[in-house]
Parts: structure tokens; C-alpha cells; sequence
């Protein structure tokens, strides 16, 4: 599950899971930079690059979160039960959102070639950008982003992730409605993928 700053993925996730394990479900629920064991390393890159905003700079950083995905679909992935649906706060499609000036086709490319684990399911989640803005701003560690100063670039890097859900077929969820119609939709998705596994 994917999206911009303040769309609710969080809340999401919980509530995706709260329905799944009701409907006796294992369900495992990861988040990429809290699996992620050299995250203070690239975040230095990342604030680097914040100040200092280049090609090369952005492509290390790239570079970097990828492999990180790759040491995370190997170690952690890879070894969570069978038959388990694992969610996963954050991956490759984020970069979507983040990214200025590596194209994204690249970075999903990038991240193939270092075995990071595409998922069966991308849901990106996105609101209308002042909504997002508005919750994110709400929250106690406020907007907490190191790329992401401003409205505007608040507003280009939603348009910029909407644009890569059309272009590669990711499932868009408009989460500025009630919680229960967007859990109820993305766990309609994961059946769906669920079932169409079971008849392959």
C-alpha cells in the first residue's frame, strides 16, 4: 500500500487487517522502514539530497532503497508463514510520489533487477491533496517529511503518484470517504487476487 503524505494509509492498514483477522485471516502487517536495517544510512543520503537535489544524488538513493527491498524480501518475506496475507506499509511504488528526477520506469526497473519482491496486489492510496495536506498537518509529528516542505510540492507529488497508478494498472483508492468504503474495497482486492491464485 502506497501513497503521498497524510492519506491514511496507516489507518487503512489497521482496519484492512482488523477485517481480515475477523474473518479468521493471517495477516501480517509490515512496514518497509521499520524492516528496513540500514534505514538511518539512506536516510542521510536522503537529507542530502534534500539540500543538495541532483541526478546522481537521487539514483544512489534509489540505488540504496532498492537494496534495502532486496535484504527485505530476503529476510523478512521470505520467511513469513505460509498461507499468511502480509501488508506491507510502503514499497517500490512509492517512489512514484518522491522521486523528482529519476524516471519511474527506471526505478521499477532498478528494483526488479535486484530481486525485490513485486507484490501480488499495488493499492495506491491518494486524497485530494489539500485533505492529505490538512490530515498530515493534524498529526502530532506534523507533515515529518524530508522532501516535502510545501503545498505545492505536496500537490505535484500526489499528481505525479496518480499518474504512475494509471500508467502501471495499480489499484487507486480515494480514501476522502468513510474508512468502511475503503477497507471494504481493498479487501475486496486482496480476495480477488486470493481467488484468482486459488483457481491457477
Amino acid at each position: 500500500m502506497d501513497g503521498p503524505k497524510g492519506t491514511g494509509k496507516t489507518t487503512l492498514l489497521e482496519a484492512v487487517t482488523k477485517a481480515l483477522r475477523a474473518d479468521n485471516r493471517m495477516v501480517i502487517r509490515l512496514c518497509e522502514r521499520k524492516s528496513d536495517p540500514f534505514r538511518s544510512e539512506t536516510m542521510t543520503l536522503v537529507n542530502r539530497l534534500a539540500r543538495h537535489p541532483g541526478l546522481d544524488l537521487e539514483w544512489e538513493v534509489c540505488e540504496r532503497f532498492a537494496d534495502s527491498r532486496a535484504w527485505i524480501s530476503r529476510h523478512v518475506l521470505a520467511r513469513q508463514p505460509p498461507g499468511s496475507i502480509v501488508l506491507i506499509d510502503r514499497w517500490y511504488p512509492s517512489d512514484a510520489a518522491f522521486r523528482r528526477e529519476v524516471p519511474l520506469a527506471e526505478i521499477l526497473q532498478l528494483n526488479i533487477d535486484r530481486n525485490v519482491q513485486v507484490p501480488d496486489l499495488h493499492i495506491g492510496v491518494v486524497t485530494d491533496p489539500d485533505i492529505s495536506w490538512a490530515r498530515a498537518a493534524a498529526r502530532r509529528r506534523g507533515l515529518s517529511s524530508t522532501v516535502i516542505h510545501t503545498l505545492a510540492e505536496h500537490v505535484a507529488c500526489t499528481q505525479a503518484f496518480e499518474r504512475a497508478v494509471a500508467d502501471h494498472g495499480w489499484v487507486l483508492c480515494r480514501n476522502e470517504g468513510t474508512i468502511e468504503g475503503a477497507t471494504r474495497q481493498v479487501v475486496a482486492e486482496i480476495y480477488n487476487v486470493l481467488e484468482s491464485s486459488q483457481r491457477d
